[in-house]
Formats: structure tokens, sequence, C-alpha cells
């Protein structure tokens, strides 16, 4: 995520520092904090985002010897190089790693000492990070999208398709949220219910199964399967098991796999124009089923499976105060509750 913050006045900052020092219970180190420069922290944060001398300082107004030297400064009250160079790259050392952590919450918590304590979206610049798996996003992001550029215009969403690391990437920040499946994750992340959603089989309309109101074990693996991973970003292949492949074999039975990918458009061709079958939900892509003319079927009664998959929306606690993540994790909510309004509502018709 990134900040809007401009360099603050002494005055502000002697304000903060005091506020901050009636609220602690514990004593502060008053002559260190009194050799502290809040824009020097500004500054770090700007250097920790835009890995770049001249970046940062055009996100703070200064000319880039200016940057230069309050990064020489830095270097010298926190007595750490702070960052090295590959190329046009600044690098952060382990020191700055961990201050990359610390700092966004603790100038959060600044800029609430100093602002009116009413959120306005419409005033908010920056860029939520977001991984959603493709079977929500097609119907979640659109609908965001149209909502931010309404209410939110100075905010950006950079959304990408899934993460080989949730904890690691909400930790680190390099995501500020990510829906996934409800699992243990680190006690440092939050976890709020999203949805639920049920396990099916898909097929075209046309298919010689489509007739057939429920599906047996034994009709189903007669035909070839297209596996769709919907939470796998990286290669897949066909030794990689879904769970369907596990409640199969735990029945000494296996499929036939004709197709392994994770896009989205190749296996919903696949399975409309072939007699390929496909393991997805029953709230997946309702546009694209009816655009493609696919049917879903339950699962065979015989099959064991967990009966629902739930989705959560994940972020970490040092987000938790943070106005613009609360307003984007009660939209997201929102509009997906929302969504299984109408998915429910069109299951009936």
């Amino acid at each position: 995520m990134h900040f809007c913050y401009n360099l603050v006045s002494s005055c502000q900052f002697r304000f903060v520092i005091s506020t901050l020092i009636f609220r602690s219970s514990q004593k502060l180190n008053l002559q260190k904090l009194s050799r502290l420069d809040l824009n020097l922290l500004v500054a770090l944060q700007a250097l920790l985002e835009e890995k770049s001398v001249t970046k940062a300082a055009s996100r703070l107004f200064i000319s880039q010897p200016a940057m230069s030297r309050v990064l020489q400064k830095l270097r010298y009250q926190l007595d750490d190089p702070l960052f090295t160079r590959t190329g046009n790259e600044l690098i952060p050392t382990p020191k700055a790693r961990e201050l990359q952590h610390k700092l966004p919450s603790l100038l959060d918590n600044i800029l609430d000492l100093v602002d009116d304590g009413k959120f306005d979206p419409g005033k908010y610049v920056g860029e939520i990070r977001i991984a959603v798996p493709e079977f929500v996003a097609t119907s979640l992001i659109s609908k965001l999208i149209s909502l931010v550029t309404k209410e939110a215009p100075g905010l950006v969403l950079s959304v990408s398709g899934g993460s080989e690391s949730v904890d690691r990437d909400l930790s680190e920040g390099q995501l500020d949220f990510t829906i996934d499946i409800s699992r243990p994750f680190s006690d440092e992340l939050m976890s709020m219910p999203l949805a639920v959603y049920i396990p099916c089989i898909w097929m075209r309309k046309k298919h010689p199964l489509s007739g057939f109101e429920t599906l047996t074990l034994d009709q189903i693996i007669q035909f070839p399967f297209v596996q769709y991973f919907l939470l796998i970003s990286k290669t897949v292949t066909a030794s990689t098991d879904a769970r369907f492949d596990k409640a199969l074999r735990s029945l000494g039975m296996n499929r036939r796999k004709a197709l392994v990918t994770n896009q989205l458009v190749t296996a919903i061709e696949t399975v409309s124009t072939s007699d390929c079958l496909m393991v997805a939900t029953q709230k997946d892509f309702l546009i694209e089923r009816e655009r493609y003319e696919i049917v879903t079927k339950p699962f065979p009664k015989k099959l064991p499976h967990d009966g629902s998959i739930n989705l959560v929306l994940l972020q970490h606690q040092r987000t938790s105060g943070s106005a613009i993540h609360l307003w984007i994790a009660e939209k997201i909510i929102k509009i997906v509750k929302d969504l299984e309004g109408v998915e429910n509502l069109a299951s009936t018709l």
C-alpha cells in the first residue's frame, strides 16, 4: 500500500510527540525523541515504497539532492546504511525491512492524531493491493471498481490472482488484503467470513450426462476432466492433486485428466466445446456459465467431500485501525453478500 504523507511542520511534530507522550503509560526516552525529526520518518517511508531517491523526492515535492541529504541524515540517526544500490533500485537492508513493517502503522497513528477523526474516501490518495482468486474476482472486482471510482477517485486497486505465501505477503506489506479458503493462518492475520461455496460438477448443456438430475461415480469417471486450479497462480501439472482426486482415491478410483490449467477462459472454453467435466462450485461465474451454456450438477452422493468451501477476507493486524482498510473491507463484504443474494435468486428461477 502506498501512503500519502506530506512533510509536516515543526509545530505539528511537537504537538504529535507531546500527545504521544501524554498518552503513553510508560516513561519515554525524551532525550532521544527530541533529536528525532518526524520528516525523516516520512522520507524513509517514501524511500521504502519507491526504492528510488529521485522518485521519493518527487513524492515529497523536494529536490533529488535534498532527498539524498535526508537519506544521509537517516543513516546517521539510525546507524545503518538502510539501502544498497543494485542498478537503479535501492535494496533495503535488514534494518530497513524491519522498519518497513513498523512505519506504516506508526505514521497512520500520527495522522489520526492531527486530522479531524473523520475519514473521507473522496480525499484519499493511494494504492490498495488485493489478491483475489479468479472465481471471485470476475464478479467482485468490476463492482468494487465502479464503487471506488465514484466514492474514492484517488484510490488505485492493484489486483492479482493469488499469493504463493499469504502470511508472508500480508506481513511484509506486499498485499493489503487477500481472499482465500478458510484454514489456519498466522495469529498476526485477521480473518473475516466472506462466503460459502458448494462444490459441483460442470458440463456443457448438451453433454451426455446433462439430462440426469443426479450423477453416479461410475458415470462421471467415464469422461475426461478439466482440472482448473482456483487458487494456484504458479506452474501447474497433472501430478498436483486436488481434493477431488484424494476423495476418489479413498474409494480406489481415479479420474482421467485431459487438461490441467489455471487459466479460466481456457478451462471454460474446453468444457463448453467438449465432453470434459470440471469440478467448480455452484456460485462460480454465473454470467460465464450462461454465456457458454454450461450446466452444473451436484456431486455424486457416494463421493466423500467437504460440503462447502468457506472463503475469508484476510488482512494484517497492523492495518486494523486504518480507515481506508476498514472502508475497503466493508465494501468487499457488502458486495459479496449482495452477489450471493442475486445468485441464490437466479438458482431458484
